[in-house]
């Protein structure tokens, strides 16, 4: 029989950061109403090998119960990054790094964790970023703890942080925007958060 540990508690967070730019309402929906009606679930299963073997990651009708459909929403969740609550966090499958705006690491009071680094981030249309920042933040998901790189961006944007490949191929993420869930494997079984 495998030793199960208990995963680390994460602390408790110090500050929020909720949104920082953006209006009152976006594609004709304010952000009350939508709160009234959007959800996010984060579940852990068994580790991603061990589910390939035994068993399948599924999205069904459930797993968008609460959701208004049809829809058209990005997957947008509040996360635990070092001892912060942080909204408005984009999941993006199609971002090959994960972002964080500057004004958030400074709400972090994280700014002295900051290296310098340039890189040039590009856009679908070919537009460029150029970074002059990298940070490395713990986050925590449902007694997942992982250290992730972080670009860092002096500009606006609609979201605080932006989780990409990087971030979703280490937490083994599953996720589904139709449904509003990220579907992970765990040793702990089922697990669920909903979204404030």
């Amino acid at each position: 029989m495998k030793n199960r540990q208990e995963p680390p508690k994460p602390p408790s967070p110090k500050r929020t950061v909720n949104v920082i730019s953006g209006g009152e309402e976006v594609n004709g929906v304010t952000y009350t109403a939508a709160k009234k009606t959007s959800k996010v679930m984060v579940t852990h299963g068994k580790r991603v090998r061990q589910v390939l073997e035994e068993d399948s990651i599924t999205f069904d009708d459930v797993d968008a119960d609460g959701v208004m459909t049809p829809h058209n929403d990005a997957l947008v969740i509040s996360l635990l990054v070092h001892d912060t609550n942080v909204k408005r966090v984009l999941i993006d499958p199609g971002s090959s790094v994960n972002i964080i705006l500057l004004k958030v690491v400074n709400e972090m009071q994280d700014d002295d964790k900051m290296v310098l680094k340039a890189r040039t981030l590009s856009g679908f249309d070919n537009s460029s970023v150029v970074t002059k920042r990298e940070i490395m933040l713990t986050t925590f998901a449902e007694g997942v703890v992982k250290d992730t790189k972080f670009q860092v961006i002096d500009t606006d944007m609609a979201y605080n942080m932006i989780l990409g490949r990087p971030w979703i191929h280490d937490m083994d993420v599953v996720s589904s925007t139709l449904h509003q869930v990220i579907k992970f494997p765990s040793q702990l079984g089922i697990r669920q958060i909903r979204r404030d």
